[in-house]
């Protein structure tokens, strides 16, 4: 991927490219390895979840070996610029992180254990960065579907921090914001299931080696 050796800094929504009203390429109708429909509607009784926890490539894979989940695909989340590319979004100049949608069924796998899944798979205390990839685009954040998957979040990210600061790990500096107003933009082709595409394709990401709890809360909804 991309190594920035300037200190990465979000832009504003001034600064950030504008982008365009219509993507400029096409998004591959169905998942190369669980076979369903990569764009919704989804199936009734199917939840959606986005995750930013660096390169979408690995991050990705590790959402769709996942029992229950229905499909994965790849984007860029929470900047400014509308329908980006690849390109853009390494730019640095579109807000945006590289974030993996996740449809999955409630009944099989909660919304509790896919954050657990996050947080085990990545370092969330880098900032702009995730291992030897640097930039905004690498930051690490979750955005929620709904309240009950928001007070999931920040009482996941409570309880990891405890256990993390007991290891001797810095702070969290995990965004946790609503996907309202935040919209998911698809990422071009080649880049979704890219390690099915790719098996020896690069993965960047890695986890602290810390185990996260789950079911510390209770959550309705």
């Amino acid at each position: 991927m991309f190594l920035n050796r300037r200190t990465p800094e979000l832009p504003t929504p001034e600064q950030a490219l504008r982008g365009r009203p219509v993507p400029e390429f096409t998004v591959p109708s169905r998942h190369t390895v669980l076979g369903n429909p990569l764009v919704g509607p989804y199936p009734e009784g199917l939840e959606v979840a986005d995750f930013a926890l660096g390169c979408f490539w690995g991050a990705e894979r590790k959402f769709w070996q996942t029992e229950g989940v229905w499909t994965t695909l790849v984007g860029y989340q929470g900047g400014y610029t509308e329908n980006p590319t690849y390109e853009e979004a390494c730019s640095g100049l579109t807000g945006h992180t590289e974030a993996v949608r996740v449809v999955f069924d409630p009944a099989v796998v909660s919304y509790e254990e896919l954050l657990k899944l996050f947080w085990e798979s990545h370092n969330p205390t880098q900032g702009f960065r995730q291992g030897n990839d640097v930039g905004t685009q690498y930051r690490s954040a979750v955005y929620t579907h709904s309240p009950a998957q928001a007070a999931a979040a920040d009482a996941s990210r409570e309880a990891y921090q405890k256990v993390l600061t007991a290891s001797g790990h810095q702070e969290i500096t995990t965004e946790i914001l609503p996907a309202e107003g935040r919209p998911f933009w698809p990422a071009e082709a080649y880049h979704q299931q890219y390690l099915d595409k790719n098996p020896g394709g690069y993965c960047g990401i890695g986890g602290t080696g810390v185990s996260c709890p789950i079911g510390v809360a209770p959550v309705e909804g």
